[in-house]
């Protein structure tokens, strides 16, 4: 299936790139990618939703891809949630969100910014207001470990099997090549090193490459009244019982549905599982008015 180009403008006039499939008048999905990751992370779900009659739209989030960087390093979580916002708004029909990790946190703060209603629902993807530190950790272990860059593609594929060991071994060097740039012989992460940086920004919000707790979740999980799933992964060390406890009890409409055999990463992990989920979820949630 063929794609198209969209571009956004986000919060503070940042540039975000994004990519479209299916008919431009379906009921409009959003997919915002976890941090490090770009818009690719979710191609094979997209396309398998834009064959099911929706609009698929996947958002490099900013700093990320071929979205801008941030001039003055606002990597924020009000920062990419006003983002994610303000692309909502952009549609005549109030869409849906799937995001995963950084990407879910970021439509769930957005959804609950306000009394109205942003999206037509949520779909988030291993993440809750309340992580595990072990596994946020690792996270940001992964992501620091290849800031300097790699010597060449198989390494870069050797740090992508060590964090994820439940995966079948194989290097897809078409994939690796649209998350990684390559400058001066060595392959880098397309991803703003800013990112990373172990700073509070003016939002007072600690950046966001560590998601950590949300001190304002109970505010914000009270105003989200819309269809949402959580969509967990089994083997996940990022998102335990006590984080789903916590998220159930602040969003009483949450439906949950695991996954076996998949960690953080679920898109990736097992696709196919994913992807049936989130259908389902949009079959039955469709505004009957759309």
């Amino acid at each position: 299936m063929s794609s198209r180009r969209l571009d956004f403008t986000g919060a503070g006039g940042i540039q975000l790139a994004a990519e479209a499939w299916g008919d431009p008048d379906g009921f409009p999905v959003l997919f915002f990618h976890g941090g490090g990751q770009t818009r690719h992370a979710w191609g094979g779900s997209a396309q398998r939703i834009a064959g099911a009659g929706f609009q698929a739209i996947s958002v490099d989030l900013r700093g990320h891809g071929e979205s801008a960087w941030s001039s003055e390093g606002d990597y924020s979580l009000n920062a990419f949630s006003e983002d994610c916002r303000l692309i909502a708004r952009t549609f005549a029909t109030r869409p849906f969100l799937v995001g995963a990790s950084l990407g879910g946190m970021s439509a769930l703060r957005a959804e609950g910014a306000q009394d109205e209603d942003l999206s037509s629902g949520l779909v988030l993807v291993d993440i809750a207001p309340k992580t595990n530190p072990v596994g946020v950790a690792r996270i940001q272990e992964f992501m620091e470990s290849g800031i300097d860059g790699f010597d060449d593609l198989d390494q870069a594929a050797a740090a992508i099997a060590a964090y994820t060991p439940q995966r079948k071994r194989g290097v897809n060097y078409d994939g690796l090549k649209k998350v990684l740039r390559e400058r001066d012989g060595r392959w880098y992460w397309h991803w703003d090193p800013a990112f990373m940086a172990p700073v509070r920004l003016a939002s007072g919000q600690q950046n966001s490459g560590d998601p950590g707790v949300l001190s304002d979740a109970p505010g914000f999980m009270s105003r989200i009244h819309v269809p949402t799933l959580l969509v967990r992964g089994l083997l996940s060390d990022v998102v335990d019982d006590e984080g789903v406890r916590d998220l159930a009890a602040g969003v009483p409409q949450l439906e949950i549905v695991e996954v076996g055999g998949a960690s953080h990463m679920i898109a990736g992990d097992k696709n196919d599982q994913f992807t049936d989920a989130v259908l389902s979820f949009l079959e039955r949630s469709v505004p009957h008015t759309a």
